[in-house]
């Protein structure tokens, strides 16, 4: 083997280990010594905004992908925009799309009361995404914690990071495996569309502009696009038209993405794709006869990506509103109280 391979290797070696090394300081129980009852209010809290708004399940579960998926879990998505920064709330991806950021706030400040300085912003987003899947029927995992939160939030990392419903089935695949996931992970984790909403803007162009020789997408069920237009009438401005994602009862127990999709009733582009690759239909087929099968790859995926790029030890920071950095005041007092 030649110097620079060996280099290559010696280089490839290092970064799993650190990658490693990282993920290894993450703990189940993280906090049952620092402030016991984090885990109990972030619940408690999540629970109380889904009675509110049911919708707010699907919310806090995008709202960890979207965090996680732009600069890793790192409660960026979080940071409010100033004038002199465009954060990732700005970005169509996220506005006016993203909820569930009351309930965080609320649990930060009920967590800041009692153990101040202690709970990281990252780590309620993990735990809030993790309640909302078994309020909503999913399977429930334990969520190692220790993140800490970042202090950059930058709009233009949302463009090349999270992948827009308008790709295909190779684009999808290649998306998730930069995030470390394999294909059959990807199609796992697309079925959290089992539950939530989408607004007429993410996939109106199906109905109406789908491309130079149709107006609409022949691989969408016509009953269902006759449906979807009484929802979203061409050239509606209003921002917001929304409708749920599968047409059945929204709920992780029945997996009924997979079956919308099977009966070409995708809402998204890059939901119907999954059917143009045997590899990934075969998937689609497997997860939508066998709920359970997919509820416990799901809750396997989502732990391994509530893992991605985590800040731990001194890096990153606690922050004490998670809408806003900390102060360089609020960091040195933290810092002298080590």
């Amino acid at each position: 083997m030649s110097a620079r391979k060996l280099t290559c290797a010696f280089i490839t070696l290092t970064v799993v280990l650190l990658c490693q090394s990282v993920r290894s300081q993450l703990q189940v129980g993280f906090y049952r010594n620092l402030c016991n009852l984090a885990e109990t209010i972030v619940k408690e809290e999540v629970r109380k905004g889904i009675s509110r708004d049911e919708g707010v399940a699907a919310g806090l579960v995008r709202l960890h992908f979207h965090d996680c998926f732009v600069r890793g879990c790192d409660a960026s998505v979080l940071i409010d925009s100033t004038p002199g920064n465009s954060a990732e709330q700005d970005s169509p991806a996220n506005d006016p799309s993203l909820r569930g950021f009351a309930v965080i706030d609320r649990a930060k400040a009920r967590l800041e009361a009692i153990c101040k300085g202690v709970v990281s912003c990252a780590d309620i987003v993990a735990f809030a995404a993790r309640d909302s899947i078994m309020i909503a029927g999913g399977f429930g995992y334990e969520v190692p914690a220790g993140r800490r939160d970042g202090r950059i939030s930058l709009v233009n990392e949302t463009f090349t990071n999270l992948p827009p419903p308008t790709l295909n089935v190779d684009q999808l695949t290649q998306a998730f495996a930069k995030k470390g996931f394999t294909q059959e992970e990807m199609v796992t984790l697309t079925g959290a569309h089992t539950i939530g909403r989408s607004h007429c803007t993410s996939f109106s162009e199906r109905l109406y502009n789908f491309n130079g020789t149709t107006s609409q997408d022949p691989s969408l069920d016509s009953t269902y696009v006759t449906q979807l237009k009484q929802r979203c009438p061409q050239g509606s401005k209003n921002p917001n038209l929304v409708v749920l994602m599968t047409t059945d009862c929204p709920s992780f127990r029945d997996a009924g993405y997979y079956k919308n999709v099977l009966a070409n009733r995708g809402l998204f582009a890059s939901d119907q794709t999954l059917m143009t690759n045997a590899a990934t239909a075969i998937q689609v087929n497997q997860n939508a006869r066998n709920p359970n099968l997919w509820r416990s790859k799901f809750a396997a995926a989502m732990l391994m990506m509530s893992q991605l790029d985590v800040l731990t030890g001194d890096a990153g920071e606690i922050r004490s509103n998670c809408r806003v950095i900390n102060s360089w005041r609020e960091r040195r007092g933290k810092l002298s109280n080590l």
